[in-house]
């Protein structure tokens, strides 16, 4: 993404040089210098009117949020800074509150524990004497679980792993019963929690690299798949637009989200002048939080629920691409800049990738007379990839030729393990080597569903309403003697309490955004269903405090009407809260109208994760997704008009006629 001082857009993240200036005029109106960290800069987007309304040369405000606290008395603050005029906008103070945890702290946490003599004498006490081989891992708490003496300060809790070697896998070593906590204002060792309790550490193969594998050989018989595109790729980059065949979307990037795309929409027919109509889908699709709770009460695991989103983020948490491995074929690459805690920028390469894909058949019919035709199917293709800790989750927004938009979230790495004693292990997971079990947990990903089903032109005409559609079953009867008759039942949201939805599967329940203002050529409403998958429910009680800092996790589906404030559905501030009263269950209590508006979709699905065997020592991904599907969008099958592909790009010879159709 540009890195330049001007930006092309309004929507363009902050660069370099932006992030520079926001810092330096915190420095100057504020005294923002050593004794303080910054926890995020980002872009304050402008309003929807006027990105709408901006055509290339318009002038352009930029303005950014940013969290920041300092460190000496741990409050926490918001500013608004106006890069275009050089000023401070705004400034509040959060009381009570924490920002994020950061990349630095993480970081500086290991390097301050392992010189602590306290440390240093567990681990002796365990026979561990080299700290090189050492992973001190730091975690951020739920306001429930710290320690009371510790609740007025910034703290995190720490697992220890140990490694075989210096390269080997330090998951696979875990040291039970040895848990730190550290103040991160401070950076000291504030206790040692020690069961005393020193376990041996159990004979397991927790290897994954070839050279710590024993017996390691490599298969031969894969042989090479090329991707080539010898005419190079069919979509177009122009500053952070996206063209591809008839798609347009534009793509930012921000601490918190990672990767967002903004302005989705679909070239469908031409205007009186012939230049092409570009109809609107969505203005901001993105990952709004992610929930990770492990469901063992046992002294190893009670406290350990992640919010990778809001306590950490996914942006600080992206890392670079790198080709032949992550991604194949004519790749380009979009950089990402952000900035560390300091408030200087910093770029992390290769952030987004941009690629086709070859997805096997689009459409086909064969007809005795008329012969067989056959289209092949290719998407676009934007992802990014998170590390956060042990685990890897590598996400995939896809545009395809018919008018979808498929979102696909993978997730592989290497699972928590912890050694047992015995013949008998914890009932909260599975055993995945030698007295060594993985605790059942699960991963919720929220997805934030900004859309705008032909929204744009008239704002008369712009509002979207939310339709849950369910098949219903008629009795038998004399129109239905036989029981076969289904129909469809739909059912217009109207407010938020009816917008908070769940999954049904004997009804095969699903939603549908829809513009009630258009219609398509048989006078139903144009809209987009959410093809829903990978739902499944909290299993937490409404009373444990982990539900109630996620009462998001309470529904499958919710619709608001969209407000630029209201972005995290577990509130803003996650690190160390006791609930999301600042989050979306707190936001719908106004019961607010959502018929025919603008209207945003909170999705929540995810992995249920059972722990497998085969998922030991590293994880083959498991991957769970969800679509949006054009219904009543389009008058036709939009995908009438691919080309057949050429006999030049079919391996087998083509049948005589030059083409693969």
């Amino acid at each position: 993404m540009s890195d330049s001082t001007v930006p092309d857009h309004p929507l363009d993240p902050v660069s370099a040089d932006e992030i520079r200036t926001v810092t330096g005029i915190l420095r100057r109106e504020k005294g923002v210098g050593p004794g303080w960290r910054i926890a995020s800069i980002e872009l304050r987007e402008p309003d929807k009117e006027v990105v709408r309304a901006f055509a290339p040369g318009d002038a352009i405000r930029r303005d950014a949020r940013v969290v920041l606290w300092n460190r000496e008395d741990g409050a926490t603050y918001r500013a608004g800074v106006s890069i275009t005029d050089d000023a401070l906008t705004s400034w509040e103070e959060a009381p009570g509150r924490q920002a994020n945890a950061t990349v630095d702290e993480y970081h500086e946490c290991e390097t301050v524990l392992k010189k602590d003599p306290r440390v240093i004498e567990a681990l002796a006490s365990r026979g561990i004497t080299d700290l090189d081989l050492v992973l001190i891992d730091l975690w951020t708490y739920g306001a429930h679980l710290v320690p009371s003496q510790f609740a007025d300060r910034r703290v995190g809790w720490c697992d220890l792993w140990v490694r075989d070697a210096h390269t080997s896998n330090p998951y696979a070593h875990p040291i039970k019963g040895l848990k730190l906590i550290y103040d991160m204002n401070s950076s000291e060792l504030l206790d040692i929690e020690d069961s005393g309790h020193i376990v041996t550490a159990p004979d397991v193969q927790g290897e994954y690299t070839p050279e710590h594998i024993p017996g390691y050989r490599v298969r031969t018989d894969r042989k090479a798949l090329d991707i080539t595109q010898p005419d190079g790729p069919s979509f177009t980059l122009d500053g952070n637009e996206l063209r591809w065949q008839k798609w347009r979307m534009r793509l930012g990037f921000n601490y918190r989200e990672g990767l967002v795309i903004h302005q989705v929409g679909y070239e469908d027919g031409v205007d009186a002048a012939g230049a092409p109509i570009v109809r609107s889908i969505a203005d901001r699709l993105s990952f709004a939080e992610m929930v990770v709770p492990y469901r063992d009460p046992t002294p190893e695991h009670v406290r350990r629920t992640a919010y990778d989103i809001g306590e950490w983020g996914l942006g600080y948490m992206t890392t670079s691409l790198e080709l032949g491995c992550d991604c194949l074929g004519e790749i380009r690459y979009v950089d990402a800049t952000l900035s560390n805690s300091a408030g200087e920028p910093y770029t992390i390469t290769n952030a987004i990738c941009l690629h086709e894909e070859d997805n096997a058949v689009l459409w086909k019919h064969v007809d005795e007379r008329a012969g067989a035709e056959v289209r092949r199917m290719r998407r676009m293709v934007v992802s990014f990839h998170v590390t956060v800790a042990n685990y890897e989750y590598l996400t995939y927004w896809r545009f395809h030729e018919d008018g979808s938009i498929e979102c696909e979230v993978r997730a592989t790495g290497i699972m928590v393990t912890t050694p047992f004693e015995g013949d008998t292990a914890p009932p909260y997971g599975t055993v995945v080597d030698h007295q060594t079990y993985a605790p059942i947990h699960q991963h919720f990903l929220i997805a934030r569903l900004d859309l705008a089903i032909d929204a744009n032109g008239d704002p008369a005409t712009a509002g979207n309403s939310v339709v849950m559609s369910e098949t219903e079953q008629l009795p038998i009867g004399p129109d239905n003697p036989f029981g076969l008759a289904l129909t469809q039942r739909n059912t217009v949201l109207r407010t938020e309490s009816e917008g908070k939805q769940d999954s049904n599967w004997s009804t095969q329940r699903g939603w549908k955004v829809i513009n009630p203002n258009r219609t398509n050529k048989v006078g139903g409403p144009v809209g987009y269903k959410l093809a829903s998958t990978a739902a499944f429910p909290a299993m937490l009680d409404e009373s444990s405090p982990v539900f109630q800092r996620a009462r998001v996790l309470g529904h499958t589906v919710w619709v608001t009407p969209y407000d630029s404030e209201e972005r995290w559905p577990c509130g803003e501030f996650v690190n160390q809260s006791s609930s999301d009263d600042q989050g979306i269950a707190a936001w719908t209590e106004a019961d607010r109208a959502i018929e025919n508006t603008d209207v945003v979709l909170w999705y929540v699905f995810g992995i249920h994760h059972i722990p497998r065997m085969e998922e030991w020592p590293v994880m083959p991904v498991d991957a769970v997704s969800f679509w949006l599907k054009p219904t009543g969008f389009f008058d036709h099958n939009p995908a009438l008009d691919v080309a057949p592909s050429e006999s030049a790009h079919c391996a087998a010879p083509a049948p005589e006629g030059g083409s693969c159709h």
